[in-house]
């Protein structure tokens, strides 16, 4: 029973998300009026013409949001014929499983799960009629109205990621059970739920100055939760229209700023965590008010090839580019990411929003990859969502038959493999701006958009090689002061990319044009060799004084890598490039290095090795810290790194790596 009770414990921590990943920095920038915009705030002439108002034949009509009652009807029907994933549903109905945490609960992600919890557990009512569903939803909609303050107290109380949970979920768990409430019970749970939005539109909604950070999931969440409930209670209760309207206005925006080719900025685990709400809200805003919002964002019908190529062989992890775990600390399966990320020992990773993707674009490319992962055992957050957007008519495309390589052009990201299998061999390389080229325009277009790319690490001209099911070099994970040195780059006196080191933000105040300059200038790909030449200049600050930094990245199949680097600066330092392994570095000889000895390694060699001094070291990042404060946090050793430096500084430099795969058995 103990052991019952622990496993339920871990499902519930595991499906709840992210801490909130922002510092203090970051929240004075949301509280800082623009001195550059003038007159009436542009969200206002959007919230006035964007559509945002009740089909009429929904107004007056209970369910309504996501399914109207016939829509729920159909659905029992195709219970019948998906009996596998509508069972799986039903299994992980958590209302049912634990109890709802008691006032204030105000430890890390407790009332996101209760948000969840209730649109689960009245769904799953809806459809089946079974009194406990109802009595589990009805017990966590009370435990949120006990909750005086949605969220944390000492972090952004009522109006962040916390908050837009509960809207959503409770809001549509209002409109689903609303003909099974009492009076007094619909007046409970429509007041709390009129309480809390209004507190979200007094923050967010337009004011002289306001800027907003349109990209960042700190603002879509919350404002995801609150069409849900403006759409719920409109009609009813005075200021739904309104709430409605700000979430179509932000959104307009959102939508619009939401990455171009599919690569998400934030990092595979924020994708994760971000993307249902993004499509919660075009699917409410579709059902409600008629208005498709999908063929408006090219980067979602794209999503896939992200989500595909983002996999690492296997199906367990991904490659780790931004915030995203704790690096080697997760790929040895411990940690409490480890375990924050599984369900049962199953990798969490909401891939149903592809079987979403894949019905909106009619896309048999996004369905075979959905098909793919769920072979691999992987999870999601709401499984009753699986059930719902699963399209039996989109015929899926084998993630065999589909490219084993991909470059994303706006983000500067390539990723390759040897195949699909499973101990397949599979890199990438990284060299763009962290929102991609598109950001620039986008910002002259809106300047209220405020950046917050915090989750985006100072890592242009860095890669990844993993081979066997192995991790052979790489990234370092969630970081709360992301550091150049963490990544395959290179640093010059002892300095990085961007304005890293002074908190979580290290892209705050960087001209765009700047960043936009940092790119791929040659992009050559086929089954058996890619060439890439990267410009990286423009990702140091001008006092480092960085003239030239070109670096070529070459693979020749099956296993050979080599890395240029070809440097100018205007004046004589220490140049310093570093490459990583989760567990052990061995020198062999000068300049000879074999990364993860035993079994599949990397062999390293160094072109010139007298020109360097090399040095074996741990591995140290700043772990993200508590919410508000993500750039607080403890210091953590992640695997270890080999630091190649100049022997004596110099003006102008050239370096060559040579790299090669080594399986296991040669």
């Amino acid at each position: 029973m103990l052991k019952k009770y622990l496993a339920v414990i871990i499902i519930f921590a595991v499906c709840t998300g992210l801490a909130a990943g922002q510092d203090k920095k970051e929240l004075e920038a949301e509280k800082s009026p623009s001195r550059k915009l003038k007159g009436e705030h542009p969200l206002v002439a959007v919230m006035k013409s964007a559509p945002s108002s009740l089909k009429k034949e929904l107004e007056g009509v209970h369910p309504r949001v996501f399914l109207t009652e016939t829509e729920i009807d159909a659905l029992k029907e195709k219970a019948k014929t998906q009996r596998e994933l509508w069972q799986t549903a039903l299994a992980r109905v958590r209302a049912l499983k634990i109890e709802p945490p008691p006032p204030p609960a105000e430890t890390r992600r407790a009332q996101n799960e209760v948000g969840l919890g209730i649109s689960e557990a009245a769904f799953a009512y809806k459809m089946t009629g079974e009194k406990k569903y109802l009595d589990a939803a009805k017990k966590y909609m009370d435990a949120a109205c006990a909750y005086d303050i949605w969220g944390y107290a000492s972090n952004k109380p009522n109006v962040d990621l916390a908050a837009g949970h509960l809207l959503y979920g409770m809001g549509w768990g209002y409109d689903l059970l609303y003909h099974d409430l009492t009076p007094a019970e619909r007046e409970k749970y429509r007041d709390k739920l009129a309480k809390q939005a209004r507190l979200m539109f007094e923050f967010f909604k337009p004011k002289p100055g306001k800027t907003y950070a349109y990209s960042q999931n700190h603002t879509f969440i919350p404002i995801a939760g609150l069409a849900v409930t403006a759409y719920a209670l409109m009609g009813e209760t005075p200021g739904a229209k309104d709430w409605a309207a700000l979430s179509r206005a932000i959104f307009d925006r959102v939508l619009a700023t939401y990455s171009k080719d599919g690569y998400y900025y934030e990092g595979m685990e924020y994708w994760i965590f971000s993307t249902p709400w993004i499509v919660h809200y075009l699917d409410a805003q579709r059902h409600a008010t008629g208005e498709d919002l999908y063929p408006t964002v090219p980067g979602l019908k794209n999503a896939h090839l992200y989500v595909a190529h983002s996999t690492l062989p296997g199906g367990e992890f991904n490659f780790d580019y931004g915030d995203i775990y704790a690096g080697p600390t997760t790929r040895a399966r411990a940690g409490d990411d480890y375990e924050r990320e599984r369900i049962d020992g199953h990798f969490r990773t909401n891939y149903n929003i592809l079987y979403n993707l894949a019905s909106r674009y009619r896309s048999g490319e996004a369905q075979g990859v959905a098909d793919w992962l769920k072979s691999k055992g992987q999870v999601n957050a709401e499984e009753f969502w699986t059930f719902i957007w699963y399209d039996p008519s989109v015929k899926p495309v084998a993630i065999e038959k589909q490219p084993a390589a991909h470059y994303f052009p706006d983000h500067e990201v390539v990723y390759w493999r040897s195949g699909w299998d499973d101990r397949a061999t599979a890199f990438s390389f990284k060299a763009g701006p962290p929102e991609g080229h598109a950001a620039r325009a986008l910002l002259e277009k809106y300047p209220e958009w405020r950046l917050s790319s915090g989750h985006a690490h100072p890592d242009a001209g860095s890669f990844i090689i993993w081979a066997d099911g192995k991790y052979l070099t790489g990234d370092s994970g969630y970081a709360g002061v992301p550091l150049t040195e963490h990544h395959n780059t290179v640093v010059f006196g002892g300095r990085g990319q961007n304005r890293e080191g002074g908190g979580h933000d290290v892209w705050v105040g960087i001209p765009s044009e700047r960043l936009d300059r940092i790119r791929l200038t040659s992009v050559k790909i086929d089954a058996k060799t890619v060439a890439l030449v990267a410009d990286l200049a423009a990702a140091y600050e001008p006092e480092l004084g960085v003239r030239k930094f070109t670096r070529s990245f070459t693979f020749t199949a099956p296993d050979g890598f080599v890395v240029t680097d070809r440097i100018e600066t205007d004046r004589e330092q220490t140049i310093t490039g570093f490459l990583h392994a989760d567990n052990a570095i061995e020198k062999i000889s000068d300049g000879r290095f074999v990364f993860e000895p035993g079994g599949t390694s990397l062999l390293v060699e160094l072109k010139d090795p007298g020109e360097f001094e090399t040095k074996i070291e741990k591995n140290i990042v700043t772990a993200p810290g508590p919410p508000g404060a993500v750039d607080k946090g403890t210091r953590e050793e992640r695997g270890v790194r080999l630091a190649i430096s100049t022997a004596r500084k110099v003006g102008q430099f050239e370096q060559t790596l040579t790299l090669r795969i080594k399986k296991s058995g040669e």
